[in-house]
């Protein structure tokens, strides 16, 4: 999928406790947050989505550094 006009994503939650991504956007996510939880999507809750921004938060400059590498 080529998506020239939309930024790369910053975090890509992936329920269920998956970890893959079946190609889904494999070359935009190479240096993004990638969160799993694992209860299935109808269960997932804001308290879920607070989680995922906290994490994302606490490893944000390690992933700027990653990204300014490339």
């Amino acid at each position: 999928m080529y998506m020239a006009v939309a930024p790369e994503p910053d975090i890509i939650i992936r329920t269920s406790g998956e970890i893959r991504l079946s190609n889904f956007l494999l070359w935009q996510s190479a240096v993004c947050y990638l969160y799993s939880p694992s209860v299935l999507w109808p269960e997932v809750g804001f308290y879920h989505f607070l989680w995922a921004i906290l994490n994302f938060q606490r490893n944000h400059s390690y992933l700027y550094k990653k990204w300014k590498q490339q």
